[in-house]
């Protein structure tokens, strides 16, 4: 685990996209806060620029820092959470207008997995997170599952994990409306 955290930190920081496991399925992730990285992302993934992108981030207290005001009420979410959630905030900050919604949100997940956790602690900074297939394609379960192609593009590969055969799912996904309203996206 300990070089794959390396070479993900040395493809991160050169700006470049990583194939990685995460606390619900497989993704395809860069610096959150690199446009260009950004840019790459949506080119190999093949996705439509208007539909946006999560990022993961380690701790609760980092999420001032990409949300103007977040909600009370979704804090508390996050913080009661026994499965991964995924929230959409509206009035995003300090990220990359290709990574921001159209409507100005932006959706950020809470890892609580080992290697996303350790990765995100010593880039410090946000990563994006999005399926490990084209658009479109049907959403990977396990990394057997996922493209050779799509393999191809990406800069770096995570060894760590890929033998998993058990399932995992993706997120919940609600949208925190500024007021308090609550709109859930996926169960």
């Amino acid at each position: 685990m300990k070089d794959d955290i390396k070479q993900c930190l040395d493809t991160l920081h050169q700006g470049g996209i990583i194939l990685y496991p995460t606390d619900t399925i497989w993704g395809l992730g860069c610096d959150a806060t690199n446009p260009d990285a950004v840019d790459k992302l949506y080119t190999i993934k093949q996705r439509d620029p208007d539909k946006a992108m999560l990022i993961l981030l380690e701790n609760i207290n980092q999420i001032q820092s990409y949300v103007e005001k977040p909600p009370e009420v979704a804090l508390d979410m996050m913080e009661l959470a026994t499965e991964p959630l995924t929230l959409i905030f509206e009035k995003a900050k300090n990220l990359p207008l290709n990574l921001i919604g159209n409507d100005g949100s932006i959706a950020i997940r809470l890892t609580n997995e080992n290697f996303t956790n350790e990765l995100l602690k010593r880039f410090k900074k946000p990563i994006v997170s999005t399926s490990a297939n084209f658009s479109g394609a049907e959403t990977p379960l396990r990394f057997t599952d996922i493209d050779d192609k799509l393999k191809s593009l990406t800069d770096y590969v995570v060894e760590f994990r890929r033998k998993e055969s058990r399932h995992k799912k993706s997120s919940s996904i609600i949208r925190i409306g500024n007021n308090g309203e609550i709109d859930i996206i996926r169960k």
